[in-house]
C-alpha cells in the first residue's frame, strides 16, 4: 500500500500535498453536510479549512467551484422548495457584483486576502446580522449584487443572501432550497469571471471534482441526518469552530505581512 503522499494521478493540484487535498475531500464533505442540513455555515467554513493549504491565488476561484457543486447537488435534492421569484432576483444582482468584485479580488496580496477573510469571518459570524424585516423580495438583487462582490474577494458569504432570504418569512425546506439556488447562482458567474481575467481551472480538475463527489454525499447525509442535531447545539460548536479558523488567517496573514 503507498503512503497518502505518494499516491499518483488524480489529486496534483500545484503546491500541495497529496495528503493536504485528501483531508480537503473530507472536509467538503462535513461543510456539505453542514449547508445541507442548515442552509448556511458551510462554505464559511469551508474556505476557512482551505486557506490554511492552498496556495492564496488558486483560493477563491477552486471554492467558486467547489461550492457549485456541492449547491447544484443540494438545490436538485430540494428542487420542489425553491422560492423562483426570490432567486431570479439575486441572479439580477449577482451579475454586476461578479464584474465589480472581480476586479478587486485579482489583485490581492496573499496578506490581505487572509486578514480580509478572518476579519469577515469574525463579523459574519459575530457581528449583528443585517435586518430585512420589511424588505421586499426585490431586496434579493441587492443581497445579490453585495453578496457575490464579496465572494470575489473572500469566497464564502452566503450569510448576506440568507439575511435576506430569513425576512421573507419562507418555511425551513424552502430557505434551504432557494438558498442553495442563490449561492448556486453566485458561483457560476464567480467562475465565469475568474475565468476571463485568466484564472487557469484545469492543474485543480481532480481535487475540485473529489471535493464535490464527497460533498455531494455530504449533502444526501445532511439531509437526512444532521438535521436532528440540536440547532443551540450546532450554533455554538459553529462559532467556536469559526472563530479558532478565523484567528488562524489572522496570525498568517500578519506573518505574511511582516515577512513579506
Amino acid at each position: 500500500m503507498p503512503e497518502i503522499s505518494e499516491l499518483p494521478g488524480l489529486l496534483a493540484a500545484p503546491g500541495m500535498s497529496v495528503t493536504a487535498q485528501v483531508l480537503l475531500v473530507l472536509v467538503s464533505f462535513a461543510t456539505s453536510a453542514v449547508s445541507a442540513a442548515f442552509g448556511l455555515g458551510g462554505g464559511m467554513m469551508l474556505i476557512a479549512i482551505m486557506a490554511q493549504a492552498m496556495p492564496i491565488p488558486a483560493l477563491v476561484p477552486v471554492h467558486g467551484v467547489v461550492q457549485m457543486g456541492s449547491n447544484a447537488g443540494r438545490a436538485l435534492v430540494l428542487l420542489k422548495h425553491v422560492n423562483w421569484p426570490a432567486a431570479l432576483w439575486f441572479m439580477l444582482g449577482a451579475a454586476a457584483g461578479a464584474v465589480f468584485g472581480g476586479a478587486v479580488a485579482i489583485s490581492l496580496p496573499a496578506a490581505a486576502v487572509r486578514l480580509g477573510l478572518g476579519l469577515f469571518i469574525l463579523w459574519m459570524v459575530w457581528g449583528r446580522a443585517p435586518r430585512f424585516d420589511r424588505a421586499p423580495k426585490r431586496a434579493m438583487a441587492g443581497a445579490g449584487l453585495v453578496a457575490t462582490g464579496l465572494s470575489m474577494i473572500f469566497g464564502a458569504t452566503g450569510p448576506i443572501g440568507g439575511a435576506v432570504l430569513s425576512a421573507i418569512g419562507l418555511a425551513r425546506q424552502a430557505f434551504v432550497a432557494t438558498q442553495a439556488v442563490t449561492a448556486l447562482v453566485m458561483h457560476v458567474f464567480k467562475i465565469v469571471v475568474f475565468g476571463l481575467l485568466g484564472f487557469v481551472f484545469a492543474p485543480w480538475l481532480g481535487l475540485i471534482l473529489a471535493m464535490i463527489a464527497s460533498g455531494f454525499i455530504g449533502t444526501l447525509a445532511g439531509t437526512r441526518v444532521l438535521a436532528r442535531m440540536p440547532e443551540t447545539i450546532f450554533r455554538t460548536g459553529f462559532r467556536l469552530v469559526m472563530t479558532l479558523l478565523a484567528g488562524s488567517l489572522l496570525l498568517r496573514g500578519l506573518a505574511d505581512l511582516f515577512t513579506a
